[in-house]
């Protein structure tokens, strides 16, 4: 009934059917895929990021990691609103289908086993014209150059100066920074393996000439491990203490816990862009880079992995630069010939700048994204009246698959709150591990699904 009353709901707000409904992730998507098939309207679907892609192998292993991850009901869902969507939303070529190194996020759910549970022989075919590239851009009301000092929040600048400079160890930042002189390298992202902040301090730690050059800043995560639930995280915390004692960073780094305040972060970037300074991204792999979008926007010159969708974002070497994050002392000697070509020649940082700015203008606004969804609304909705027969077996497929193996695989995720099953062979240390969680994200994507079967069954 609920699932239904939802349905009702829309349909009274908007006084009639939407033209387009557009899903988010693994449980917008699947959402989006029930309901655009019951309201008969356009669907668009957005996966934002893949979880098959992120875990090595989590496709064959997936009993080990289904207690933890729920990989066989969130896979099953991806491919089910994959399917039966009318258009797919990337943010990057390389989300589709890769590059000559590596398959692309899509491409991987073309053909894959599931031992034991199932076989997808043509899961989803990149060639499909249902994808569509929309990069998606910053709030530019949040995001904006640090040159536009008349819309600058110099009350905030206390507050930032604090978070920088001040010589403490508290709750929220540890480390510090003797020299206010040189310009800040700058990092903002989650600490996980994949995000790599890690990385970026053992390169910075490892090169004598950057750290002369410059002083180092990354926002990330959380300072004690014992504040954390999550098994990763605590691995990178454990790491950022240990590389930051093995190369005596303190007096060079300040490392500041996660920062949530999307205002006062614009007014970071902005600050950080005052010291003549940069951002990194260093990820082993990025599907996008929103932080890349964001730190360009406040003309920050930027390095980023090539590994993903900064790779199609920054023109190496003219908007911006790309970094090999497998190769940690290559990256650092491009950080530091940068930084010395700008102490040489003070009018190429502002060339950088300008240049970023400008890739930002051309191809990276909320501007350009909407007029380009719109537009798909309207060409794959004329599609869809036109192919409405060919679609009806298909269509037919897919209610079946959700009937018969989702609705059963759903059945085995708790609800938020809930633990799940342990196995009763699990003593000591091993006890202890199995305490953490799997992240927040994840434990939400898993009980809206199981809340969306009970719905979807009420409605029935």
């Amino acid at each position: 009934m609920q699932f239904q009353d939802a349905s009702a709901k829309i349909l009274d707000i908007l006084e009639g059917k939407p033209d387009l409904i557009i899903g988010n992730y693994t449980d917008g998507n699947l959402v989006a895929s029930l309901m655009a098939s019951k309201l008969g309207v356009t669907q668009g679907t957005i996966a934002h990021a893949l979880e098959k892609t992120k875990y090595e192998d989590s496709d064959t292993k997936w009993r080990e990691l289904d207690q933890k991850y729920h990989f066989s009901c969130q896979f099953t869902a991806d491919m089910i609103a994959m399917n039966t969507t009318d258009f797919i939303i990337t943010s990057t070529y390389q989300e589709i289908a890769g590059s000559k190194e590596k398959p692309g996020q899509y491409e991987h759910h073309y053909a894959f086993t599931m031992p034991g549970l199932c076989r997808y022989a043509t899961g989803i075919n990149v060639f499909d014209p249902k994808f569509n590239i929309a990069a998606p851009g910053a709030d530019q009301s949040v995001y904006f150059p640090f040159t536009q000092k008349q819309k600058r929040l110099t009350a905030l600048h206390p507050q930032i100066e604090e978070l920088l400079y001040s010589k403490e160890d508290t709750d929220e930042h540890i480390g510090y920074l003797a020299d206010r002189s040189k310009p800040i390298i700058f990092s903002m992202a989650r600490l996980d393996k994949v995000k790599n902040i890690t990385g970026l301090v053992e390169w910075y730690g490892q090169n004598k000439k950057v750290r002369d050059l410059v002083n180092l800043v990354v926002v990330a995560g959380l300072l004690n491990a014992a504040q954390s639930k999550d098994r990763e995280e605590i691995d990178e915390i454990n790491k950022m203490h240990n590389l930051i004692d093995k190369y005596q960073l303190k007096g060079q780094i300040r490392w500041i816990k996660a920062q949530t305040d999307r205002v006062r972060n614009g007014e970071l970037y902005r600050y950080i862009a005052d010291t003549k300074g940069a951002f990194v991204q260093p990820a082993l792999y990025e599907a996008f880079g929103l932080t890349v979008i964001e730190a360009m926007n406040c003309g920050l010159p930027t390095f980023a992995t090539n590994q993903g969708g900064p790779a199609e974002i920054i023109v190496d070497g003219v908007s911006g630069f790309h970094i090999n994050p497998m190769n940690g002392r290559e990256a650092g000697t491009k950080i530091a010939d940068f930084f010395q070509k700008c102490k040489e020649d003070p009018g190429y940082w502002n060339k950088m700048s300008t240049a970023g700015l400008q890739r930002i203008y051309e191809c990276y606004t909320w501007k350009i994204y909407a007029t380009k969804v719109l537009n798909m609304g309207s060409m794959y909705g004329f599609w869809r009246t036109l192919n409405k027969e060919e679609r009806v077996a298909k269509q037919r497929y897919m209610q079946m698959f959700y009937n018969l193996q989702f609705r059963n695989l759903v059945k085995t995720v708790p609800r938020v709150g809930e633990q799940p099953p342990r196995p009763a062979t699990t003593t000591g240390a091993a006890a202890e591990r199995n305490q953490i969680v799997a992240r927040p994200r994840e434990r939400q994507v898993c009980a809206l699904l199981r809340n969306l079967l009970r719905k979807d069954r009420g409605s029935n």
